[in-house]
């Protein structure tokens, strides 16, 4: 069933765009709804294989698995970094490629098992060998060519929007301090945070980066630059200060589940507060084809 429904959610995200085309109701609006709930969903698509593959010797470890998460991240944010400073957003075909995969995998699981994903395939390579090379290539040999590639044609052919490097590169800087942050708590952490609470701490290094790519996504389409640090990373700074430096000892627990959940209510708070000005200055519905009334 899993499996079915992520490819019908894959299949649906790919043409949502063509009905709104077709229905004359294509917005921003409908981009970052799009895009936006696009970057909270890679989290997902990461952690599922995590009761998939599980731990162990034969499974994936939770480090690797936030170090594919990471890559994951990373190549999603890289496209609309390219869009930031090229007008243009290229969605590669790592993005299809990962989507069947998980598709297959969750249908194959259903009818054989989650231990038939322990035994060697090849030459003593295990499935879960074959998913971390997928992720990395996926990364290394598509997403990021082709980023690049857009980029150096764009310059090539003077239409960048953002000259200098660091106006450039500034969508970056958020991310990658959100992984330093993140990466730090996890080798310093009293209590091996990411090994007693993975899926948790997961969701919460998800969260913050949608929330990230959402206020990237509105300034691409508005034409505006981009922040340099996202507000979340200080609460985040905060916890972990206070984790490592042992000032509520005992509580590692249960400032991540407090971060989490300020986290995820901020970027609700956030996206309701945005598609409701959206909706206002464009005189639309969310949800709906239909104007509201002029009464």
């Amino acid at each position: 069933m899993v499996g079915i429904l992520n490819f019908m959610a894959y299949t649906l995200d790919g043409v949502d765009g063509k009905q709104a085309r077709r229905t004359q109701s294509s917005t921003p609006l409908g981009e970052l709804f799009d895009h936006g709930l696009d970057s909270w969903a890679c989290m997902f698509f990461v952690v599922t294989v995590y009761s998939t593959f599980g731990r162990g010797p034969n499974g994936v470890s939770v480090f690797v698995l936030y170090i594919l998460l990471w890559v994951v991240l990373f190549s999603f944010i890289l496209s609309h970094w390219e869009k930031y400073n090229t007008g243009v957003l290229f969605l590669p075909w790592g993005y299809d490629i990962s989507q069947v995969t998980i598709s297959i995998v969750y249908i194959v699981t259903s009818i054989v098992g989650v231990e038939a994903w322990y035994n060697p395939f090849l030459f003593n390579f295990l499935y879960r060998d074959l998913f971390t090379a997928m992720i990395f290539g996926c990364a290394l040999t598509v997403t990021l060519p082709m980023s690049l590639l857009n980029y150096y044609k764009a310059y090539r052919s003077n239409t960048l929007k953002h000259h200098s490097f660091y106006e450039a590169m500034l969508p970056f800087l958020s991310p990658v301090l959100l992984f330093i942050l993140c990466t730090i708590w996890i080798f310093h952490s009293p209590t091996q945070i990411l090994e007693t609470q993975p899926r948790l701490f997961y969701f919460m290094v998800g969260t913050a980066f949608a929330n990230i790519s959402c206020r990237l996504i509105v300034c691409q389409m508005s034409s505006t630059r981009c922040q340099p640090l996202n507000w979340l990373l200080f609460p985040l700074a905060l916890v972990i200060f206070v984790v490592l430096t042992g000032v509520l000892p005992e509580s590692e627990t249960f400032l991540l589940y407090l971060l989490t959940t300020f986290i995820t209510m901020a970027h609700i708070h956030y996206g309701v507060g945005v598609v409701s000005q959206l909706s206002k200055h464009f005189n639309i519905r969310p949800f709906s084809l239909r104007k509201p009334s002029s009464d």
